[in-house]
């Protein structure tokens, strides 16, 4: 935590969340990261464990059963979260969104049925935005919505869906109108819903510690109730609930990563060759020093971007696009090199690094791939001379 606290100047409150937070890392994440990923066990105990201390709705305004946390208090929960374990960390903060979503832009009703649930984490959340033909280009999803009566019928297939099998509550993009963004409406399907069903659980590189499958929708009757907004306004809610997403992750790629540099000073300060302990070797330690400035690097600009979106700055979704790009391309780098000053050590299962390694290296691709963050920031400099 001495990185943190040193290079964010947390205030009080900020520390003590930080130092409960770590605490729980420490306790209920890290011993068991490592097995976890091995026996590609999603423990749901430990995420209503999380939820006891408020980690289940970060956003979710109090009145709500939430913690009414900031975005820059969320970006430190999802860091420190993250030094104990990558993918947890990383399904907490899709939960999180999900949870946000409905507390932003569901009726009271809507939050009545579903809040007090995903809140306590008795109710998972998973976020259903991408297809087998629809992955960066998320306007042009085909999973359909007709109305029928007081209901939607909704038809199609969602990719790549974390928690999905395991959730309860499944927030589906779906299209009600014709081609492009303007089309799209958000929906909450339940899993006991008839007509929905799952894929295989993906084998994966990384994130095993949660389930990642398809979810599929066959006719699945849904009550206009439970639609998100207007019919017309999903695809607005979803990237919405993407620039939080996109922060989440970004902290969690450098939760992982200083995770992965601390394992690393701790073990040239173990290691001796040609005589002298490796961390004494002034190269090694240049490689540190990078190491640790590229992380404080990231983790201020996920801050910068963090209060942007607490102040509702027009600028804030290109700043999350930016910190997104930055901290998960720091992130997986880092702990690319951490896995090397480990030799071959680092290449052993049972030493965790690979693992955060495997971990960090899908977060440049989910939340929306940083090639895509690129066309976000680019377009927002060249606006102006249009």
């Amino acid at each position: 935590m001495s990185a943190v606290t040193t290079t964010t100047h947390l205030t009080k409150d900020e520390l003590a969340l930080a130092e409960v937070t770590l605490d729980f890392a420490q306790e209920h994440l890290a011993p068991h990261s490592v097995a976890w990923d091995r026996d590609k066990h999603f423990p749901v105990d430990v995420l209503r464990r999380a939820a006891g201390l408020g980690l289940a709705g970060v956003y979710v305004r109090e009145e709500h059963g939430g913690s009414g946390l900031t975005r820059t208090d969320g970006a430190l929960v999802f860091e420190v979260l993250a030094t104990g374990c990558p993918s947890i960390a990383g399904y907490l903060s899709i939960h999180n969104m999900v949870a946000w979503m409905i507390d932003r832009y569901g009726d009271d009703d809507q939050r009545a049925r579903w809040l007090p649930g995903l809140c306590a984490a008795e109710t998972l959340g998973s976020y259903c935005l991408t297809e087998p033909g629809a992955g960066s280009d998320a306007a042009a999803l085909r999973t359909r919505a007709v109305r029928d009566g007081d209901s939607y019928l909704l038809t199609g297939v969602k990719q790549f869906i974390s928690g999905a099998g395991a959730a309860g509550v499944y927030i589906v993009m779906a299209r009600t109108g014709g081609d492009g963004a303007a089309g799209i409406s958000a929906f909450v399907v339940e899993r006991d819903d008839p007509g929905l069903s799952f894929g295989p659980n993906e084998q994966k590189m990384g994130w095993n510690a949660q389930p990642t499958r398809q979810v599929v929708l066959d006719g699945v009757r849904v009550p206009a109730e439970r639609r998100l907004g207007a019919e017309g306004d999903g695809f607005r809610i979803a990237m919405s609930g993407l620039n939080g997403g996109r922060l989440g992750i970004a902290a969690c790629s450098l939760g992982g990563a200083q995770s992965a540099l601390d394992r690393s000073i701790a073990h040239l300060a173990d290691r001796e060759a040609f005589g002298a302990r490796l961390l004494d070797a002034q190269a090694l330690q240049f490689r540190l020093a990078d190491m640790a400035t590229e992380l404080a690097a990231a983790r201020a600009l996920v801050r910068q971007a963090a209060q942007a979106l607490d102040r509702a700055d027009p600028a804030a979704p290109r700043l999350c696009a930016m910190a997104k790009r930055f901290a998960t391309d720091t992130g997986y780098s880092v702990a690319d090199r951490a896995l090397q000053l480990h030799g071959g050590y680092g290449y052993l299962s049972e030493y965790g690094i690979e693992k955060i390694v495997r971990d960090l290296r899908v977060h440049q691709i989910l939340e929306g791939t940083n090639e895509i963050m690129r066309v976000i920031v680019a377009r927002g400099l060249t606006e102006a001379v249009r």
